[in-house]
């Protein structure tokens, strides 16, 4: 698969609004290079008459694919890898061994080369999520949350500066500060963590203990996110672990 085949895959609606731009910017000079070549530019098709057409956003929100949610994590791993003022190895290691786990070897190529013109951007944070908000489903927005709190604990540490950008994120995102919470206990080591996860309060009932267990393990339940297409599977699944383990821990700790 060549990069032109790719990117023209990968984007669906992310081809416009600031995503786009921020995309157009990357991958400028893969643009030229296929123009002169003769091959038809990102986002266009040829039509039977010869005629170009394109990609406009469409009204309503579809359902999210897999190339979309690819495009949205690339920005914002940018944001989040640069949060702290620099760009540590482990982390991009982390982004480059995630998408070769989920995408095979190749396409994390082709999506490394789009993340390097992507990384050399001021992106402005809001506008973004403001558009992804607009057109990504609700559990794979909390997909996006999860998979920026691994890429932040890659190098060990969660610093406070990925931490403040992580959660500006989410807020932008239109992620509860419940879900928020949640999500970010996962990558912390606390006595409260199951309880948070959990999404209740540390003087929680048994009876509201599972009833919030039941909840949490609909609401991360991997089939939520299977539209994302199975190479998403692997860390919807983690999260629905983590959910699990958290009750089993309050099982043994209130023996119940």
């Amino acid at each position: 698969m060549s990069f032109s085949k790719w990117i023209g895959g990968a984007l669906g609606w992310s081809f416009g609004g600031p995503i786009g731009a921020i995309i157009g910017l990357a991958i400028g000079s893969v643009i030229d290079s296929l123009a002169d070549n003769g091959q038809p530019l990102l986002g266009e098709r040829q039509s039977t008459r010869g005629r170009r057409t394109y990609r406009t956003q469409p009204r309503q929100r579809p359902q999210t694919q897999s190339g979309d949610f690819e495009v949205s994590l690339l920005v914002l791993a940018s944001v989040v890898i640069k949060a702290d003022g620099k760009q540590d190895q482990r982390e991009l290691d982390y982004v480059r061994q995630q998408f070769v786990n989920m995408y095979g070897k190749q396409r994390a190529n082709h999506a490394f080369k789009l993340f390097k013109g992507i990384s050399k951007q001021n992106v402005s944070v809001r506008p973004v999520c403001l558009q992804i908000k607009s057109m990504m489903d609700h559990p794979s927005r909390l997909q996006l949350i999860h998979f920026l709190f691994g890429i932040a604990k890659a190098d060990g540490t969660v610093t406070k500066d990925e931490e403040r950008q992580i959660y500006t994120i989410a807020g932008y995102l239109g992620i509860s500060s419940k879900d928020y919470q949640s999500i970010k206990a996962m990558f912390y080591n606390s006595k409260d963590n199951a309880y948070k996860i959990l999404e209740i309060e540390k003087d929680a009932s048994v009876d509201e203990i599972k009833k919030a267990y039941r909840k949490m393990a609909k609401k991360y339940h991997p089939d939520r996110v299977i539209h994302l297409g199975k190479e998403h599977q692997e860390g919807a699944e983690e999260k629905f672990r983590q959910v699990q383990e958290a009750y089993e821990q309050l099982q043994k700790e209130l023996r119940f």
